[in-house]
Formats: structure tokens, sequence, C-alpha cells
């Protein structure tokens, strides 16, 4: 805690710290889990830090990327473009052109629509894409909604028989190319049943894919492997990868992916804020702190829970409080109803698990200049992304 203390001190806060060294730790515990061919993806969004990424970069991950300003960031990073995925609903033709170039390994194809798009840009750019089509198996994952992505109400990937379509079409266009089938089910999920009835339909359609003249190269079976952030138990990785390689064990030429985000960076973060000031009324005691909803979003999007931990803590009665940020909104909450030490004007808070989902959704709401970032790798401490200023918050505007 001396270091964080000392960081706060450097770099100021609200700042979020990361360890390299838990980054490397949870990528090697994935990859090593495989005993066949396969590729573990990082999923950019969870957070695209890139002294973050560069670091699974390094230790030879893929990337599976939402949109061109992800590919640019993950180029930027050091991963080889054909290791990296185009995932995403609703690319855009430029998003697509500027993949192309790049030789991704494959776009994972979300609807009929986006199909004839990305053969329209191949066609333009003289190139054959290749194609992985998103499967939806309508299969409720038990997350909360608003991460769900595998069921026939989401707006992700498309049915089974509409995916073979889509197959056959794009097996018949000589400006794309079929390489492989994608599927995510959503976010945080902690049972591997919804993890084998996805990866078994995903093997019976690549099964009858190739049975139909339409042989494929990779399985990607997405990511949203839960963490711990209270009181859940999460998958072990070595047990989802056997249930995994269970489904597709009559298939031993397919390439297994998997694009794990949040249980690759989430643990490996965390987010410093100062105490500003106490408050108490009748029936509520308030801690202010300079950390708000817009630095991590999650507690107010999701009513997500976080640990928390005070760096130096005081002796005294722990007692029931709401830590609050100062944005002008009753969400804005890091922590609601959470024991805490006796707290000072100036003394820090750490809110844990802050890796994955934080800083990547942050905003400049209220005009508030987004937060510093700093990666500490082997012990020794670096800032990796400056506080914006003022001038931040008006650039670019006429």
């Amino acid at each position: 805690m001396s270091l964080l203390a000392a960081l706060a001190r450097r770099y100021g806060t609200p700042l979020y710290v990361y360890s390299a060294d838990i980054v490397r730790e949870h990528y090697r515990i994935w990859r090593e889990s495989f005993t066949r061919p396969a590729l573990v993806c990082y999923a950019l969004k969870a957070n695209s830090c890139r002294a973050v990424a560069a670091v699974l970069a390094r230790e030879g991950a893929g990337a599976d990327i939402v949109s061109g300003g992800e590919l640019r960031r993950a180029c930027a990073a050091g991963f080889a473009p054909a290791r990296i995925v185009f995932s995403g609903v609703g690319k855009s033709e430029e998003e697509m052109a500027a993949g192309l170039r790049a030789g991704v390994k494959a776009f994972n194809v979300e609807s009929s629509d986006e199909l004839d798009a990305l053969a329209r840009v191949a066609g333009r750019l003289g190139l054959r894409a290749p194609v992985s089509v998103r499967l939806n198996p309508d299969i409720d994952a038990r997350t909360h909604p608003h991460i769900a992505t595998g069921r026939a109400d989401n707006k992700f990937g498309v049915e089974i028989a509409e995916a073979r379509a889509l197959y056959r079409r794009a097996a018949r266009d000589h400006r794309l190319r079929v390489t492989g089938v994608q599927c995510h089910i959503g976010s945080q999920i902690t049972s591997a049943a919804p993890y084998r009835r996805a990866a078994v339909a995903v093997a019976a359609l690549a099964k009858s894919l190739k049975r139909g003249g339409i042989a494929l190269g990779f399985a990607d079976m997405g990511g949203g492997f839960g963490i711990r952030y209270k009181d859940e138990t999460p998958l072990e990785p070595e047990a989802l990868v056997k249930t995994l390689e269970e489904a597709f064990a009559e298939q031993p030429e397919l390439e297994l992916l998997i694009e794990p985000g949040r249980s690759l960076v989430a643990d490996a973060g965390l987010l410093l804020t100062k105490v500003l000031y106490r408050k108490q009324t009748s029936k509520r005691r308030f801690v202010v702190v300079d950390g708000a909803m817009t630095d991590l979003p999650r507690p107010a999007l999701y009513g997500a829970w976080h640990p928390m931990e005070v760096v130096a803590p005081r002796r005294g009665k722990k007692t029931m409080a709401d830590v609050v940020g100062p944005v002008c909104e009753s969400g804005d909450f890091l922590a609601r109803r959470r024991l805490l030490p006796p707290l000072e004007r100036g003394d820090l808070l750490a809110v844990l698990k802050a890796g994955a989902y934080g800083f990547a959704m942050s905003s400049q709401y209220n005009s508030r200049p987004r937060a510093a970032e700093a990666l500490v790798d082997g012990g020794k401490a670096r800032l990796v992304r400056r506080r914006e200023t003022d001038r931040d918050l008006t650039r670019g505007e006429l």
C-alpha cells in the first residue's frame, strides 16, 4: 500500500494502477490450459490502454476488436494483424476496409447485410475477405441483461438456419473466404453449462458445413468468463477449456479461439481515489471522493460491486457508509453500505478489480477530465496515460 500512496502523491487522483505481472500470469494460465492448437485473443474492449495491451501482445496473444479505433490500438500495441479477429454488429465499410488492408484473421459477420457490405468492400480493394459467421445459439447465460449476448432477442449474431445460408453464400462468392465460426453468449458467466451448450451447437454447425463441402479452420467460442468480485464462484480456466475441448474432440482440425477480456485484466487494476469530504445525514453516512461514475461507471450502470480498501486505515469503529463522487447524479456512487473505518480528508481508497471496463468506459460527463493511468511492472511504476487537462475538454470544438 505504500507504493499506492507514493503513486497518488506523484500522479494525483483519481488514478488507475495496473500490474503487468498479474496480466501475464492470467494470460499464461489460459494459454497453458489448452492441449490442442489454440489462440487466446484478448478482448480489447475490456481495457484498451496501449501499455496493458502491449504486455499481452508480447506474450503472443491475439486480439478481439470491435471497431476501427480498436484495430489501430491493437496494431499500435504490437498485436500481429493475422492474430486479430474483428467482431461487432455494426462495422462500417471504412472499418472493414481498414481491417482488410491490415490483414486481420477474420471478420465475425453478424447479418446478411454485413456480409453483402464486406463483399463489396473486398471487391473494391481487390482482396478476399476472411469470413467467420457469429452464431447466436439462443442460450441464456444467466447474467445481467445488459451483458447477455447469446439469446435470440439480443442484437448479436445470427440463428443457425441463417448462419448456414450465409456460409453457402460466402463459399460461392470469390470476394470472400470462409475461415471459421464464432459464438459469444455474454459476460461475467460463472457456469460451464451455457458454454457447453454453445460449444455443442457450434461443433454441430461446423460438422454439417463440412459435410456440405465447407471446411472451417477455427471455432471461436468468445469470452465472458466471470471473475470473483464479491461472492461469485468463477470457473477455473482448466475446467472451462476441458469443456470446450471435449465438445470439439471429433474435430481436431479446428483451431480453438477464446476471447477473454475481464478475466485477464480485472484483477490487475485498481482505482485510487481521495477523500474530499465526509457528510452525515439523519439516515446516511457519505464519504465524498474525487473518483466518480465518470471514472468507474460499472456501479452506476449495473449496480456492480467492487471490493474497496482504505490505503492507510485508521483505528476506530467501522461504520456503514456510501462512497460517492462529485458528479451531479444520485446514481454517482462507487460503493453503497460499506463498513469503513474513520476517514479524514485526504485519505486514499483503493477500488479493487477495476482493470476491466473501468477507464475504457469512462467519460467527460460534467466536464470532468479523465483519470491518469500507471503501470507497475517488476516493481517499477511508470505513467502510461497522462491526466486530461481542461484544454482536453474542449479540444476539437469549433
